[in-house]
């Protein structure tokens, strides 16, 4: 599949996205977002990606916002329709199957920052910059921000970045758990498919239904994740990947996963 905006290769597993609009720091227009939305709406059938690397092209930006000129004509009907269309893009690629690892290269910014949060994982450069300065604007983040953040480094911490519009830098994103990790920027890719090579050598049916027990069980109540993590265990006491990762363990050796 050929894209205006989005460069993606293939590495063994896993596929490395990258957004390709460096001339305007990646900013995410309307058909960015329906590339994106391409991408991973094939992702969970093709059984050749086990994973996925999310960036930035360019050393300035992993996506530095929204395209402001797109924004600036919208209209009260046409805005909550960017909003919900890019939200469910956002949540498309936040209940994939398949483990998605933002690799944040620099400025991510608004619905940068958005795209980032909507990734099961993030991993920052040192000297990355991450904000929702929607608020300067006179508007709110639209892509769901307001909600991920909060629910990702608490109600306080999200309060204050969101209504102050202001920056933080990659350490401080780390200390209030924004970020998995922070790496050198030559590192960034790197240590983005390290981590996610480790989490693609276990079993890829436990992958699964670890990604769907914890998205899911955080929408309802405690009760009702308990009772979600009890079911897909016993599911996955039912398959092939199960028996060989018990026996291999008991065997001392490394499991040789089916996906069965």
């Amino acid at each position: 599949m050929t894209f205006r905006n989005l460069l993606a290769e293939k590495r063994g597993e896993v596929l490395v996205v990258t957004i390709h609009r460096p001339q305007q720091l990646n900013a995410l227009n309307a058909e960015t977002m329906g590339e994106l939305d391409s991408v991973f709406g094939e992702l969970d059938s093709d059984e050749t990606v086990r994973g996925v690397i999310l960036t930035g092209g360019g050393e300035k930006a992993f996506v530095a916002g929204a395209d402001i000129k797109e924004l600036a004509g919208e209209t009260p009907t046409s805005g909550r329709q960017t909003s919900a269309r890019g939200q469910a893009v956002l949540r498309r690629i936040e209940t994939s199957v398949k483990p998605v690892v933002a690799a944040i290269n620099g400025f991510a910014l608004g619905g940068g920052l958005e795209l980032a949060l909507a990734c099961h994982l993030r991993i920052a450069a040192e000297g990355a910059t991450m904000g929702l300065p929607e608020v300067k604007l006179g508007v709110i983040p639209g892509y769901g921000g307001t909600q991920r953040l909060a629910r990702l480094v608490g109600k306080g911490r999200a309060l204050e970045l969101i209504l102050t519009g202001g920056r933080i830098d990659a350490g401080e994103a780390h200390r209030i758990g924004l970020v998995n990790r922070v790496v050198p920027p030559q590192r960034l890719l790197p240590e983005a498919e390290a981590l996610l090579r480790e989490i693609l050598a276990n079993g890829p049916l436990a992958t699964q239904y670890a990604l769907m027990a914890v998205e899911r069980g955080l929408e309802g109540t405690l009760d009702e994740g308990l009772m979600l993590e009890s079911s897909l265990f016993g599911l996955l006491c039912a398959t092939e990947d199960m028996r060989e990762g018990m026996k291999a363990f008991i065997e001392k050796r490394p499991p040789r996963f089916g996906g069965k």
